[in-house]
């Protein structure tokens, strides 16, 4: 226990601290540091293993929807990664492959989206009767047995570049250049060391986890990404601290549309309404919440449910 300690004028003093609740208080802080090592361990670890992907069976998939659109459309048919594939950003498991496909020199070149997306869904229905196939405003997506999920996005060439399906209009959009916003993505990767990408698939693993109405979209996370990282100097060194830091900067900027890095007119969150519409608040609200999750998180538990693991 404590005792008296003589002070540097001679006088005796009783410390405020007993020996025991120093130990204590040491103990309590190695806990923590010990506690903080493991949780970055782990999202290492998960961040290498989300970049592992399956890439084999995915061309398989490929190849087959090329053939069965092909055998539709007339003049050539091009699949890009249009998504997160290019960008590296897809996680294993999750519906994030975009693929745009790209139709040239066809009779569709001056069909509406929608019917462009009907001869679509017609043609892999045609050739994989037992998928899952749906159609939707942008895109068809295909859901293999494996557990990949591919969303097919048409583009149409036009004289000054490819267009993709204007959400809700049934109109085609602006040209789109995805090369660029690759480019841009990559070089804020760069600039962090190579740990924005991980810190993404992370990322979109835990959204995939929130209710489907608070979810963000897979463009939409890399191109908050790139907001919230894109003039930093320094960057949090660990990825629970850059998780902490984008799901704050997420929450603040979630409640405005965000432009396109690459300055095409075309916003990538369209979805989610005006500034501060009821959809932006109830997004920025549940990132808020996570975000205060992942702060009180203190070990590799509090994060494996965060992860949905």
């Amino acid at each position: 226990q404590g005792g008296m300690i003589m002070g540097n004028n001679g006088s005796w003093y009783y410390p405020r601290k007993s020996l025991n609740d120093l130990l204590e208080e040491q103990s309590v802080k190695e806990k923590k540091q010990e506690n903080e090592r493991a949780v970055n361990d782990f999202l290492q670890e998960l961040a290498s293993k989300l970049s592992h992907r399956d890439v084999e069976k995915i061309r398989v998939h490929l190849e087959t929807l090329k053939k069965a659109l092909e055998k539709e459309i007339d003049g050539t048919v091009e699949l890009n990664f249009g998504g997160s594939v290019s960008k590296h950003t897809y996680a294993k498991g999750l519906s994030d492959i975009d693929m745009l496909v790209r139709i040239n020199n066809s009779l569709l070149s001056n069909a509406k989206p929608q019917e462009v997306l009907d001869v679509f869904a017609k043609a892999i229905k045609q050739r994989l009767p037992k998928t899952e196939v749906k159609k939707g405003d942008l895109a068809v997506t295909v859901k293999f047995s494996s557990g990949h999920e591919i969303q097919l996005l048409p583009s149409i060439k036009t004289a000054t570049g490819y267009k993709i399906a204007n959400p809700g209009t049934n109109e085609w959009s602006n040209v789109i250049k995805p090369r660029k916003f690759a480019e841009k993505l990559t070089s804020v990767n760069q600039a962090s060391g190579g740990k924005i990408i991980p810190m993404i698939k992370i990322f979109k693993s835990i959204n995939a986890q929130l209710p489907k109405n608070s979810q963000l979209s897979g463009y939409h996370i890399e191109s908050l990404a790139i907001d919230a990282f894109k003039n930093q100097s320094s960057y949090p060194k660990t990825y629970k601290g850059l998780l902490q830091y984008f799901c704050e900067h997420a929450s603040k900027a979630v409640l405005h549309p965000i432009k396109d890095s690459t300055g095409q007119s075309i916003h990538v969150d369209d979805y989610l309404g005006k500034s501060n519409s009821l959809e932006r608040k109830r997004i920025s609200n549940s990132l808020r919440i996570l975000h205060k999750r992942m702060s009180q998180a203190a070990s590799v538990e509090d994060w494996r449910d965060i992860i949905g693991e």
